[in-house]
């Protein structure tokens, strides 16, 4: 099944100040999270991002905040998103029911999220070149547990290119910056 911007919302998870340093390729990870942000934001895709205990982390990167434009920010104290008081609700509350998740780590909040959503009758793609751990081990073995539980595995560019479906328009021209 292909991914629809009409049925998607993009969820980051925990790419913080602190955290990120000891991320590898957190370069890559902080820049395609921040790419889906601003097609997100573009295509009106709502997106929301999370912020694991920020006194102890830190807050998101500047390059997501930056990103952000109007997602929505929140802070919690549980791995996993979905347990988080309320958030499940405010998921739910947007109608849409394909969630594009990325963030660090892959084996921990990432991975606990994407249960808890699955748990919760959402679509859940995971974006790989958007995702990692410190350990590039625990990141692949994250994913391999995923796809078993039946999580999409994809990459920035199939999200980008799945929520546009079509070359010659005037949104596939002012994403070209996003894909380039």
């Amino acid at each position: 099944m292909l991914i629809s911007r009409d049925n998607a919302l993009l969820l980051i998870v925990d790419i913080q100040e602190k955290l990120a340093p000891a991320i590898h390729e957190t370069e890559t990870v902080t820049a395609n999270s921040a790419r889906l942000l601003h097609a997100a934001a573009q295509l009106a895709v709502p997106a929301f991002v999370s912020e694991q205990y920020v006194r102890g982390l830190g807050p998101s990167l500047p390059a997501i905040r930056d990103a952000a434009g109007e997602a929505h920010f929140f802070e919690k104290t549980h791995f996993s998103c979905a347990a988080e008081p309320g958030i499940l609700d405010q998921l739910l509350a947007v109608g849409r029911r394909q969630i594009i998740l990325t963030g660090t780590e892959t084996h921990v909040c990432v991975l606990q999220t994407a249960c808890g959503l699955l748990e919760a009758d959402f679509q859940v793609y995971l974006v790989a070149d958007a995702s990692s751990s410190r350990a590039p081990a625990s990141k692949e073995t994250a994913i391999t547990r995923l796809r078993a539980l039946g999580v999409q595995v994809v990459t920035t560019e199939m999200v980008l290119f799945e929520w546009l479906r079509r070359a010659a328009t005037d949104e596939f021209r002012a994403m070209l910056p996003l894909i380039k």
